[in-house]
């Protein structure tokens, strides 16, 4: 089974660049999609070209803004959105689809913003969502993708020490918060089957980031430990444009 995750920063703007070509060439068995940026009609619309998938949508209810969106050629089992909390749930970042032998979450992780200023409230919802993966758990294993808006450690940003408790996305607020993501009983797929390799899925659009690759890993599979013998590969899909992010994948056996 493989399964592919990515920020398209847009799906409609994406839908214009060459998304269904490389939805099509990854022929993924579930494909979620993060900050869709708009309303679940409008994500219909925009990929009602594509067959053979059901869709799981989840907007904010602020228009152009945040949104998940899950596409599975799987027999899903049953679906829901948010966190059931009402601060949390306007906000759109969150869909989870249950499958038979295993549960999968596609996520939207909140951004600390320009200086910091919802740093207090990223805490708060990475301890929130953090109780809601555990109480998942007691049902099924889990798989928890989506773009984190974190760098966990050093070699997953190319400028570490000039970001630290400066940038959003590796503050140690934030580096915290995914510990206690993986505390539940997750592991990180892609460091787990390659320690040492320096990837990222991220790009600032400005200063020709992309082409010099000063980049963040921002974009995970945290897969459940009673699942890691069935995983046959993590990897990123950095030569994929079309967003500020790229495609991420899992195959399991």
């Amino acid at each position: 089974m493989k399964i592919i995750s990515w920020n398209v920063n847009g799906i409609r703007a994406a839908v214009k660049k060459e998304f269904f070509n490389e939805f099509k060439e990854l022929d993924a068995d579930i494909f979620c999609i993060q900050e869709t940026k708009a309303q679940d009609d409008q994500v219909a619309e925009a990929l009602s070209p594509i067959d053979g998938y059901s869709l799981h949508t989840n907007h904010a209810v602020k228009k152009g803004y945040s949104g998940v969106s899950t596409l599975s050629r799987q027999p899903v089992i049953s679906n829901s959105v948010n966190l059931g909390i009402e601060e949390h749930d306007q906000e759109g970042r969150v869909v989870t689809t249950e499958y038979d032998d295993f549960i999968l979450v596609n996520v939207y992780v909140p951004n600390s913003g320009s200086g910091l200023k919802r740093l207090d409230y990223r805490a708060e919802w990475d301890a929130v969502f953090a109780k809601y993966l555990s109480d998942l758990r007691k049902k099924k294993p889990i798989i928890v993708t989506g773009d984190f808006n974190v760098a966990h450690e050093a070699i997953d940003l190319a400028r570490p020490k000039s970001n630290y408790n400066k940038t959003s996305g590796y503050t140690q607020t934030e580096i915290d918060g995914m510990d206690g993501l993986l505390a539940v009983g997750l592991k990180d797929s892609f460091r787990e089957l390659n320690p040492d390799k320096v990837q990222y899925t991220f790009w600032s659009v400005r200063f020709g980031a992309r082409a010099k690759n000063v980049g963040w890993r921002l974009d995970y599979f945290l897969v459940d430990e009673r699942l890691m013998d069935r995983i046959e590969d993590s990897f990123i899909l950095d030569q994929i444009m079309g967003s500020d992010h790229c495609p991420i994948g899992l195959i399991l056996k």
